[in-house]
């Protein structure tokens, strides 16, 4: 049992994918908390809802947020500056699952932000999203 146990452990730590891309996107502070119950917030409530901000604190081009429904929180976070650091307009999303580079047509995934363009190795920058209570949520790098 014990060596059974052993090799699970040591399989699950060859088996995750580690993210080793270099961060292109100047560094900056990212601390702000939304109340779930405004209405400027109120598509977060339900699974696949989704919002764009951009406030003093909010990313350098905004943040993109989405309830994907899944997981405590079941809420993700993305920066909306385009990850290869060479597009001047935010990143736009349509409701798929992808979210889109409008410079060089650069495709990301909501889930977990890594690259859907062939030759692209950026992943889009996520934020931490904590729940504070059943209607707010605090963004934060």
């Amino acid at each position: 049992m014990r060596k059974l146990l052993l090799f699970c452990l040591i399989l699950s730590l060859f088996s995750c994918e580690k993210n080793d891309t270099i961060d292109l996107l100047p560094e900056g502070s990212v601390n702000f908390t939304i109340n779930l119950d405004l209405p400027q917030y109120i598509e977060l409530q339900t699974p696949s809802g989704w919002v764009y901000t951009s406030g003093a604190n909010d990313g350098i081009q905004g943040v993109f947020i989405q309830n994907t429904g899944i997981g405590s929180p079941p809420y993700k976070a993305f920066e909306r500056a385009c990850p290869n650091n060479d597009c001047d307009e935010p990143m736009t999303f349509d409701g798929s699952l992808k979210f889109k580079c409008s410079c060089d047509e650069s495709e990301y995934s909501v889930l977990d932000g890594s690259p859907q363009t062939a030759g692209n190795s950026q992943f889009a920058r996520e934020y931490n999203v904590t729940l504070i209570n059943q209607s707010t949520l605090n963004i934060s790098n």
